[in-house]
């Protein structure tokens, strides 16, 4: 018979870890709202207990919820979201509100407690991860939905969320912020163009913005790897015209583009430097509005930034200062 256990909260990611011969499960629990757990459960009577418990010092982890939603894309297809924020935080389209997304090589964007999250969550954010097309949330359908010559509906799957947490009051939609890295940095890329309007501030990190270019170059160790999820450009007439459609850099165009802060890393070697360092060259040429564009570059990093743990939030310190203070959103809510 399967075993289901039960958990308190609705959305989570939990993994077993047990041998077969022990009559008990450890579980590996975690959620946006929880840290880390190891659980001890018995199939027999169906009790689960905490063996151990990663400590939030000085964290009302009670103060978060997360809640999940859903958008409609533009074919119909419902997107689920994940929304976390404070309990205190009104639901009456008065908050800020950041999307982030990735929606690429069929990866889940499961759930993950982070503490440096929570310094959005207690400045009146509403963080929404956005589970598009092109992840592996759904099935190999939701992934194959949003590859190739349909990877178009990973970005329009995002503005479909945007546009739904304003609708649904989640959110004020004139205080809309998005995030997102490596692929995700080429949705935000995407994003930026077909729909600048939505929002506010963007960051991509280490994003992946001249991809047509990347992958036209045989010679590049990831370029064969990456056929398989965009297609082959150099033997596929549609998959260039497809590609050419929508890679960032050459779809950018004279308008009001929001803030954009560019994130890279010189010493990455599966997102080269110069591919964001182009792209905001060439905003900054088409930008009508008044908003800055920017490029960040960590001299020692590589595709996962500096490395070390301090290191590490410092660089999501910069992420999130920059968002916040486009979305006037730096004074704390709550103490």
């Amino acid at each position: 018979m399967p075993l289901t256990p039960e958990f308190s909260e609705e959305i989570y990611s939990v993994q077993p870890g047990s041998m077969y011969e022990s009559p008990f499960l450890t579980l590996a629990f975690n959620s946006y709202v929880t840290p880390q757990r190891v659980l001890l459960y018995n199939p027999a009577t169906g009790e689960t207990s905490v063996l151990k418990e990663t400590a939030a010092p000085g964290v009302d982890l009670s103060a978060y919820e997360s809640i999940r939603d859903w958008a409609t894309a533009e074919d119909g297809t419902r997107i689920p979201l994940t929304v976390l924020k404070r309990r205190d935080t009104p639901r009456d389209g008065t908050a800020p509100g950041l999307v982030y997304g990735y929606g690429s090589y069929e990866m889940s964007m499961d759930p993950y407690f982070s503490s440096a999250r929570l310094s959005l969550l207690d400045r009146g954010v509403v963080w929404v991860t956005a589970h598009v097309r092109g992840g592996g949330e759904l099935g190999r359908a939701w992934y194959t939905g949003g590859k190739k010559l349909a990877k178009k509906n990973t970005f329009t799957d995002f503005i479909a969320a945007t546009r739904h947490i304003s609708s649904a009051g989640w959110v004020d939609g004139s205080r809309v912020a998005a995030m997102g890295g490596s692929a995700g940095g080429l949705l935000m890329g995407a994003v930026t163009n077909m729909a600048p309007e939505l929002y506010q501030a963007v960051v991509a990190q280490v994003p992946f913005v001249d991809a047509l270019t990347t992958i036209l170059d045989p010679e590049l160790p990831l370029s064969a790897l990456e056929w398989e999820e965009w297609g082959n450009p150099i033997e596929d007439e549609e998959v260039y015209a497809y590609m050419k459609s929508y890679t960032p850099y050459e779809n950018v165009r004279p308008t009001s583009y929001p803030a954009v802060a560019a994130v890279t890393s010189l010493n990455d070697t599966r997102v080269l430097y110069v591919e964001p360092a182009k792209w905001v060259q060439v905003l900054r040429e088409n930008q009508t509005g008044d908003a800055p564009i920017v490029l960040k570059t960590e001299m020692d990093g590589g595709h996962g930034g500096a490395s070390g743990r301090y290191e590490g939030w410092k660089d999501f310190a910069w992420d999130a200062a920059w968002i916040l203070g486009f979305l006037g959103a730096t004074e704390r809510v709550a103490e």
